[in-house]
């Protein structure tokens, strides 16, 4: 199904003023670039009906003034054929009232015309960042997400593995629960992931034999958070004998993610392991290694003299005693 952002829903979340209603029954904007029709002010319309005019469509001061420097007629004109394109919507920044031909033609063609308090490049900024975040594409994920030293860090594994305990312990660190059981994640940026709860879901906690916990409740607002950028996910596995792990951490491994590439470690699990220390070390490890820091290869090089990876993995990838 095709995201999409309707004229009420944008008039309410960016607090437009309403010019004129227009027919909004069949208007979906469904691209978050923003359009300033300077060009077709000036009567040129080339490439203009190609996905230009289904953008919002932007008025500054500049855009007003060069319509009042015009004759009647041309100013007529050029608004008519501007209005005759199925434009989603047009919007006058400043606090600015359109003028007669602009609200005459908006009235023929049925097209919305609102008004914003907000400088032109302000909103356009503003609305940008506002579309971004509404059209992103977006999915579910089965897991629990939680901001670990400002660390999103995604816990998956088969249910009942545990995420959840070890996600409580990490809020009684004084760590922050974005959401428990299902992620909401969605696509912001080329190669950037913003995860939520959805919204019933939000600031609660399952744990098998209490039940559900309202984790705001009990532990205040500074362990909750609505949204985090989610950045490592780490996958719980029941630990086998005959299993192999990295045990040097040498091995990059990435999962993906509507088509974006995340650092991903798995962590083999059994009675007496501490997750919740394991996953605050992964956390910072990763946070040293985006600044440029691999203890791992540190170590080895000391040891063996080479940054060939093959040559060490070989010695340290065993099966778990």
């Amino acid at each position: 199904m095709t995201v999409a952002v309707t004229i009420p829903e944008l008039i309410k979340d960016l607090n437009l003023d309403v010019i004129y209603k227009g027919n909004q029954d069949n208007i979906f904007i469904t691209t978050s670039d923003v359009n300033r029709p300077g060009l077709q002010l000036a009567n040129f319309f080339t490439c203009f009906g190609e996905g230009t005019a289904e953008r919002l469509q932007v008025i500054g001061l500049i855009e007003l003034a060069f319509l009042n420097e015009l004759d009647a007629e041309t100013r007529k004109e050029r608004l008519d054929k501007y209005f005759s394109y199925q434009l989603p919507s047009v919007i006058l920044c400043r606090d600015m009232d359109p003028i007669p031909d602009m609200k005459n033609a908006a009235h023929k063609y049925e097209r919305p015309l609102l008004k914003s308090e907000m400088v032109t490049t302000e909103f356009i900024n503003y609305a940008s960042n506002y579309l971004n975040s509404k059209l992103a594409p977006r999915m579910t994920q089965h897991g629990v997400l939680v901001d670990i030293y400002g660390i999103g860090v995604l816990l998956i594994g088969e249910s009942g593995i545990g995420k959840s305990e070890t996600a409580l312990e990490l809020v009684k660190r004084g760590h922050r629960l974005v959401s428990d059981d299902v992620v909401n994640i969605k696509k912001v940026a080329r190669k950037r992931l913003i995860g939520e709860a959805p919204k019933v879901l939000r600031h609660f906690l399952e744990i098998r034999g209490i039940g559900i916990i309202d984790v705001k409740a009990m532990y205040g607002v500074g362990a909750i958070i609505n949204t985090k950028e989610i950045d490592l996910v780490v996958e719980l596995v029941p630990w086998e004998k005959e299993s192999f792990c990295d045990r040097l951490g040498l091995d990059e491994t990435f999962i993906n993610f509507l088509d974006v590439n995340v650092h991903k470690i798995t962590i083999p699990i059994k009675p007496g392991r501490n997750l919740a220390i394991i996953i605050e070390a992964a956390a910072k490890d990763y946070r040293l290694k985006k600044a440029g820091y691999n203890a791992a290869e540190q170590l080895t090089e000391k040891i063996f003299g080479t940054k060939n990876k093959k040559f060490k993995l070989k010695y340290y990838n065993k099966p778990l005693r």
